[in-house]
């Protein structure tokens, strides 16, 4: 399935709000590191661009104009990068080791009383942040420290 640009951002935000950031899937998933690193770019990433722009110009001149736009177009690039790698990710399947493991989880869920929606035949990252999000969300911490 082909995604613009602008869909595989949007996934992105989507997926960096519903990923939970809970400090047991740190060493299971890169999404926690790069969740972190993405929200830290956007929030710091536009003020040292125009610092480095501004900078470059003031010491460098204006002759030196194009490099320091590009550098400014890298700084401000960074945290799109994050959302795009989140966006692709999140539209991604599961591997089998993964997809059991979901299926496994969503079946714990609803015994311990959950609503869910019926799992999907073949998940995917979004999916599964999903149902990590409702786990940690709703059942008490030793259900999920039992089961990750």
């Amino acid at each position: 399935m082909a995604h613009t640009i602008s869909s595989m951002l949007k996934d992105g935000q989507q997926y960096l709000q519903t990923w939970p950031m809970q400090k047991q899937l740190y060493s299971m998933f890169p999404e926690c590191r790069v969740i972190s690193a993405t929200k830290l770019s956007i929030k710091v990433m536009p003020a040292l661009a125009v610092l480095t722009v501004a900078t470059l110009i003031n010491v460098q001149g204006y002759d030196r104009l194009p490099q320091a736009l590009a550098l400014g177009a890298f700084f401000i690039s960074l945290p799109m990068q994050g959302l795009f790698w989140l966006g692709h990710r999140s539209n991604q399947r599961l591997p089998p080791s993964l997809n059991s493991w979901y299926f496994d989880i969503h079946q714990k869920m609803q015994l311990q009383g959950c609503a869910l929606q019926s799992p999907k035949s073949k998940p995917e990252y979004k999916e599964l942040a999903r149902l990590l999000k409702t786990a940690f969300d709703e059942l008490d911490k030793t259900s999920t420290k039992r089961w990750f």
